[in-house]
């Protein structure tokens, strides 16, 4: 099943979702709302290779945690995510077994072609 694990809180999430061709039959997933579970970062792993490619950066969280003074592990990155939904880069999409993480514009992009 193609997924979306998305927060419905996020401007670019949204504005992201707004501008998808209709009759895409993706799932939505708001993380916030439902928090993602083991086995769905698992799978998330599994396409995408590491922990670390799913860990955002920009979450406020990992500011006031002082996180970019840390050296994380691939355990680190999986606990943080799992811990708090703010971790997690978003929006992910699940297309074909294929993983795009992000909102960048290369990404969006992607996205957009496959689903077209």
């Amino acid at each position: 099943m193609n997924k979306i694990y998305y927060l419905a809180s996020c401007d670019t999430c949204r504005k992201i979702i707004k501008s998808l061709p209709e009759g895409h039959n993706l799932a939505f997933h708001d993380i916030k709302q439902n928090p993602i579970s083991v086995e769905e970062l698992e799978e998330m792993h599994k396409l995408s290779g590491s922990y670390e490619a799913l860990f955002s950066r920009k979450a406020q969280l990992y500011k006031s945690m002082d996180l970019k003074n840390k050296s994380l592990t691939e355990d680190d990155y999986k606990k943080y995510i799992l811990e708090h939904y703010t971790f997690l880069s978003r929006p992910v999409f699940i297309i074909d077994d294929k993983i795009y993480i992000g909102n960048s514009q290369k990404n969006v992009q992607e996205v957009l072609k496959v689903l077209g």
